[in-house]
C-alpha cells in the first residue's frame, strides 16, 4: 500500500480500458475505498527512458510537424485524477495533520467550481513536501487563509468530464512533475529555457540559478525589468529554422508574485511581457528579432482554421480561464475544450500532437514526494495529457517526467536532438546541467504509436454538463 511521501515504481504504462464519455460518469460512481486502490503494473524498462534522437526518428516521431503545449495553471495530480481509474492516484487511508483543528485531514470529494488552495511559492513548496513526508499541505494553507482549507479535496470525472475524457481516449501521464519546487515565474521560464536564473549583466556567464525568486517583469509590484540573458529554447528553433510562436490570451495575469493566493489584477497581452510572456525578457529572442513571434490568440485559432499551425507552439490563459484559484473550474475547461476542437478541426491535425498541463500545484495536495534531479528541482506532480492522432489509446504513462520532456522531444523531432547543452548549442551559459539528459527523464514519444494510422478528431462539446457547484 502506498502511502503520503511515497516514491512511485518507474512503470511501463498499460493501456487502460476504453469507452464512451458517458462511462466516465459510471466510472466515478464507484465506492472510494475502490477508487483509491494503488495501482500494479509491469516495471518500466532503464532503456525506455533515453531513447535517442535517431531511435526516436525511426519510431516516427517526424509525422508529428507540430506541437502545441498547452499550459493551464494550478492544480496537482491528485486533485484532479487521483481518482482516475488504474492511474498512481491517492493511497487509500491518507490523513495529512491538520493543526488547527487538532486531528488528520482526509482528502474528501470536493464539487465546488471555485476553490481556494493554498500558497504555492518556494516556501510552501518545502513545507508542504516537508522531507518527503508530502504532509505539510493542511498546515500551510491554514497560516493564510481563515476559511477552512480545501486543499485536501479533490475532482472527478463528473466534475471534469472532459478532461477525464481526453484521459480515456489519449495519454494520461501521472508522474508528471513540476521542473522547479516553486512558483508560476520559474515554472514558465523552465518551459521556455530550462533554467530559471538571476543575471547581473547580459553576459550569460553572469546568470546564476534562482528558482526562489528570479526576476520579475515590471507589470509586476516590486518588479524591474529583468535580464535573462541564458539561452532559450528559441535560439536553437530560430538557428534551425524552425517556426515557433508563443500565444498569450488577453485579460489579466492568472497569478501573483510568489504564489501568493490572492493580490490586484495586473493586465496582460502579447505586447506586455509578464510572468506568462517571459520570451520577450530574453536577450536571445531580441538579439533574432523575434519577438513578433508572440501572437494573441486569434492569431493561433486563424493558424489552426487555415492549416498553418507553425512547429511549434505555447499557449498561455489568461487569469479568468486559467483554473488558478479561485477562477472557476468550467470556464478552464471550456477554454481548453476550445483550444484542442480548434486543432482536431484544423488541416494539421493528422500531424499534430498536443501537450496539456498545469503550471505548478497551488498548494493543493499530492502524495507523490517529488524525485531530487539537481539543486533545482523536481517540483509537486501536476497532470498531464497527451492527445494526438498518434496518441497510444486509453494509455496511462507512469514514467517520470517534467517539463522538460516537452523540450526533449521538440529537440528530437526538429533539431536533431540537439540540447541546450552550453558545451555544444554555440551560446554556452552556466546552468548546472542539461535537464533534458537527465537518467530519470522519460521520453515522450513511448506515447505514441507511430505505426497506425491517424485517428479521427474527437470534438467535444465546450460547455459540458458537470456536477460542480458555486
Amino acid at each position: 500500500m502506498l502511502t503520503p511521501g511515497s516514491h512511485p515504481k518507474r512503470r511501463r504504462g498499460a493501456a487502460a480500458p476504453v469507452s464512451a464519455a458517458t462511462a466516465v460518469l459510471a466510472v466515478t460512481a464507484l465506492s472510494l475505498t475502490a477508487r483509491l486502490a494503488p495501482p500494479s503494473h509491469a516495471t518500466l524498462s532503464p532503456r525506455a527512458n533515453s531513447v535517442s534522437a535517431p531511435a526516436a526518428a525511426r519510431h516516427g516521431i517526424h509525422k508529428i510537424k507540430h506541437v502545441v503545449v498547452i499550459m493551464q495553471e494550478n492544480r496537482s495530480f491528485d486533485s484532479y485524477f487521483g481518482t482516475f481509474p488504474r492511474a498512481h492516484g491517492i493511497p487509500a487511508h491518507t490523513c495529512i495533520p491538520d493543526p488547527r483543528r487538532h486531528r488528520c485531514a482526509k482528502p474528501f470529494h470536493d464539487r465546488h467550481n471555485s476553490n481556494t488552495g493554498g500558497p504555492h511559492g518556494w516556501d510552501a513548496a518545502k513545507a508542504d513536501i516537508n522531507h518527503g513526508k508530502m504532509d505539510g499541505f493542511v498546515a500551510k494553507s491554514e497560516q493564510s487563509a481563515k476559511a477552512r482549507s480545501d486543499v485536501m479535496g479533490y475532482h472527478n470525472g463528473r466534475e471534469l468530464p472532459n478532461y477525464w475524457t481526453y484521459a480515456r481516449h489519449y495519454v494520461l501521464q501521472d508522474n508528471m512533475f513540476e521542473p522547479v519546487a516553486s512558483w508560476s515565474l520559474p515554472a514558465h521560464l523552465f518551459l521556455v529555457s530550462e533554467w530559471s536564473a538571476r543575471c547581473s549583466t547580459h553576459d550569460p556567464a553572469s546568470c546564476r540559478s534562482a528558482v526562489r525568486g528570479p526576476d520579475p517583469p515590471p507589470t509586476t509590484p516590486g518588479g524591474r525589468k529583468p535580464i535573462y540573458a541564458w539561452t532559450d529554447l528559441t535560439y536553437l528553433l530560430h538557428a534551425q529554422h524552425v517556426s515557433w510562436r508563443y500565444y498569450v490570451m488577453s485579460g489579466t495575469q492568472p497569478d501573483c508574485v510568489n504564489g501568493d493566493i490572492t493580490c490586484a489584477a495586473v493586465r496582460q497581452s502579447p505586447s506586455t511581457p509578464g510572468i506568462w510572456n517571459p520570451l520577450p525578457f530574453f536577450d536571445a529572442v531580441k538579439a533574432d528579432r523575434q519577438r513578433r513571434n508572440i501572437k494573441g490568440l486569434s492569431s493561433f485559432f486563424r493558424s489552426a482554421r487555415a492549416g498553418t499551425l507553425p512547429a511549434v507552439s505555447w499557449i498561455a490563459p489568461s487569469g479568468r480561464v486559467s483554473e488558478h484559484p479561485p477562477r472557476r473550474i468550467t470556464a478552464g475547461q471550456s477554454h481548453t475544450t476550445r483550444l484542442v476542437n480548434a486543432i482536431m478541426r484544423s488541416p494539421d491535425w493528422k500531424s499534430t500532437a498536443i501537450f496539456l498541463t498545469w503550471d505548478d500545484w497551488s498548494g493543493f495536495y499530492d502524495h507523490v514526494a517529488p524525485p531530487s534531479v539537481d539543486g533545482n528541482g523536481y517540483g509537486l506532480r501536476v497532470p498531464g495529457l497527451v492527445i494526438s492522432p498518434y496518441a497510444r489509446k486509453g494509455f496511462i504513462d507512469h514514467q517520470t517526467l517534467s517539463f522538460d520532456a516537452y523540450a526533449k522531444f521538440i529537440e528530437a523531432d526538429f533539431l536533431g536532438g540537439q540540447a541546450l547543452d552550453p558545451a555544444t548549442d554555440g551560446r554556452p551559459d552556466p546552468r548546472p546541467d542539461v535537464r533534458e539528459r537527465q537518467p530519470i527523464l522519460g521520453n515522450l514519444a513511448l506515447d505514441f504509436n507511430f505505426n497506425r494510422r491517424p485517428r479521427p478528431p474527437m470534438i467535444l462539446p465546450r460547455h459540458p454538463k458537470t456536477d460542480l457547484i458555486p
